[in-house]
């Protein structure tokens, strides 16, 4: 290569060198900009968020809102746009019938007046014409007409340095000290995806230096907001309303579990007293007692009859008792254990104790089955299982079928008294396998995790399904349930279309005249689809405080699944 050319490929190679450099440093000073812009429009700008609680959604299985999100007019306040003051929260409280007092420091400060609207007070408002007062829609993340509030969750605001500093840690989000998050439920569960980073509908005023509005440059701005996610449930809003509606209407307090038996999908989920996410600290019937956001679907109670759903299928499949297998039941007088029938059933037979639910029957039915026996079957039948696929909530340590095996344990245990406790979900489960013809499923509560784009960032898929009994085992208990409710203490829990089957329990709470009544169940007969668990506190008995309702649910069930 010449000299000239080699000086020429110098230059050449300085010239891409110099035009790479200049191009990387532009990109920086863009980038830069960039930032910059987005800071000085924070610092050059009043903005006033049009939604409550920036946060993603919580939806049922088809889409449906379970907080019952809503948009209603609200007024926006900008404070230097306004003059007289003083005049203006006279003025608003007459319109809005609030005292001037409880006005007055509100128009201080930009934000939402927390005071619905009526169509009458909207036209009156805007009929101010005040430039501080803007009267538009605001979304509002808990309405009326909210459901499973126990599952949902509630939400607080921070209460500690260490609480917001976890919070920015694990969620890489920015936080407030003063900012509202979830405290319970899948609020809380699930606070880093839910947690938005900005509103997705706001009021923007541009300031000058001194700070002051700049006029003409109000708008209305609709962004993006592509961290926050939506959580989507299994439940099922229509069949959730309908559990809510029957437990209000029939109890003071109590738990209804409704699942899918072939997936163990819990479709709905209600607990009552049930409390208003909106203001969570309301009066409620338990007013001072601390049970507010006490979910008693989880909770541990003693099941009563319930439990002779593990002693029959443990009796079945150990082999030692057939449904012929017969004792003598000498009622109030049976030294083993007295029977709710005073008169006693005298010599009866396995399928007609269950039916009736005999105590003596069992408890000798016990004694045959063996306290090992017993408690390993109550374990292998999902009692013990205190897992809910989503949904990870504190185990109760309380639960131990161990203890069945303590001396004098056995005969009160196998009538579901004594140190037997379980949950309205952990029933409902039982109920469910024996229904999908012995195949237990895990209950799953949540289905995925889901941005609004539409893109999947968690996904919780059905449990493969476990063999908790043999198939033939399965059938004889179907069997069984089916007297239950065919000619048996759960009479009341019988649906004329399509047949249903279960078992009463009640439970005695160590109270005079306190029962805790149960019915667990499942419908239709052939092919079943849904298991329902009750569980009603203080009620006269299974058969009349929880087999009607069971009955109520899945008649209601039935009509909206023809629809």
């Amino acid at each position: 290569m010449t000299y000239r050319r080699r000086v020429f490929a110098i230059l050449i190679g300085f010239v891409v060198i110099a035009a790479l450099t200049g191009g990387r440093l532009a990109m920086l000073q863009l980038g830069a900009h960039d930032g910059l812009a987005a800071a000085t429009l924070a610092q050059n700008s009043i903005e006033v968020p049009l939604e409550d609680y920036p946060r993603g959604r919580i939806l049922d299985r088809y889409g449906q809102s379970l907080t019952a999100f809503y948009s209603a007019e609200r007024i926006v306040v900008i404070p230097h746009y306004i003059s007289e003051p003083a005049q203006l929260a006279a003025t608003l409280g007459c319109i809005l019938e609030v005292d001037v007092t409880e006005i007055n420091p509100r128009l201080d400060v930009p934000g939402v007046l927390p005071y619905p609207l009526s169509p009458a007070q909207s036209i009156a408002v805007r009929g101010l014409r005040s430039r501080g007062l803007i009267v538009c829609p605001v979304t509002l993340r808990y309405g009326d007409q909210a459901l499973a509030p126990h599952i949902t969750g509630h939400l607080g605001k921070i209460h500690s340095d260490d609480e917001w500093k976890e919070l920015r840690s694990e969620s890489g989000k920015p936080y407030r000290i003063d900012d509202w998050v979830g405290k319970t439920g899948i609020e809380a569960v699930y606070e880093r995806y839910l947690r938005g980073e900005r509103p997705t509908m706001l009021v923007r005023t541009h300031r000058d230096a001194t700070g002051r509005p700049l006029p003409g440059l109000d708008m209305l701005v609709e962004q993006d907001d592509y961290r926050r996610a939506d959580v989507i449930l299994t439940l099922d809003a229509r069949i959730q309303q309908i559990a809510e509606e029957v437990l209000t209407e029939n109890t003071a307090r109590g738990a209804m579990v409704v699942s899918d038996v072939r997936t163990g999908d819990i479709v709905a989920a209600a607990s009552y007293p049930r409390f208003s996410a909106r203001d969570p600290f309301a009066p409620t019937v338990d007013e001072g007692s601390g049970e507010v956001f006490f979910d008693r679907t989880l909770a541990l109670y003693q099941p009563g009859s319930i439990f002779k759903i593990v002693v029959a299928a443990a009796a079945i499949e150990a082999g030692v008792a057939s449904l012929e297998t017969s004792f003598v039941c000498n009622g109030k007088a049976d030294r083993l254990i007295t029977c709710w029938n005073a008169e006693g059933h005298g010599e009866i037979n396995f399928a007609r104790a269950f039916a009736v639910s005999c105590n003596p029957f069992f408890a000798n039915l016990g004694l045959a089955v063996g306290a090992e026996t017993l408690a390993d079957y109550a374990v292998r039948l999902g009692l013990s299982e205190q897992t809910i696929i989503g949904y990870p909530y504190e185990p109760d340590a309380r639960q131990d079928f161990d203890l069945i095996k303590r001396p004098y344990n056995l005969v009160n245990a196998s009538v579901g008294q004594g140190p037997v406790l379980v949950s309205p979900v952990q029933v409902n489960a039982l109920v469910a396998a024996i229904a999908n013809d012995g195949l237990y499923h895990t209950p799953r509560l949540v289905d995925r995790v889901q941005r609004s784009d539409g893109e999947v960032l968690l996904e919780f898929p059905v449990a493969e399904p476990q063999p908790v009994m043999k198939s033939t085992t399965a059938q004889l208990m179907r069997q069984l349930m089916e007297l239950v409710t065919e000619d048996g203490q759960g009479a009341l829990a019988y649906l004329s279309e399509g047949g249903s089957a279960g078992k009463t329990g009640s439970a005695e709470t160590g109270t005079t005249g306190k029962i805790n009544a149960w019915f667990a169940g499942y419908f239709p007969l052939v092919s079943p689809r849904y298991a329902i668990t009750i569980l009603v506190e203080d009620g006269v008995s299974g058969g009349v405080s929880a087999a009607p309702l069971f009955g109520e649910i899945a008649l209601r069930i039935q009509q909206i699944e023809v629809q």
